[in-house]
């Protein structure tokens, strides 16, 4: 399982929900709220996907946070 934390004064909730449910069908995604940041827990079915859709996951989250700030 590989965690992801995004601070939520930088990355928008709907943003990260967003990234997420477009790569929802490669690998679990648990998403989960603490007071300063956005979690998403990735499992997938090999360490390598796992890498995969978490780099995909962060880079997405980052490209529609900056479009949605233009």
């Amino acid at each position: 399982m590989t965690e992801l934390r995004f601070h939520k004064e930088l990355y928008p909730g709907e943003q990260v929900d967003a990234a997420a449910k477009a790569l929802a069908s490669y690998a679990t995604l648990d998403r989960a709220e603490e007071p300063t940041h956005w979690v998403v827990r990735v499992t997938a079915a090999t360490p390598e996907r796992e890498r995969r859709v978490s780099g995909e996951l962060a880079n997405r989250a980052l490209g529609l946070t900056v479009q949605g700030r233009r």
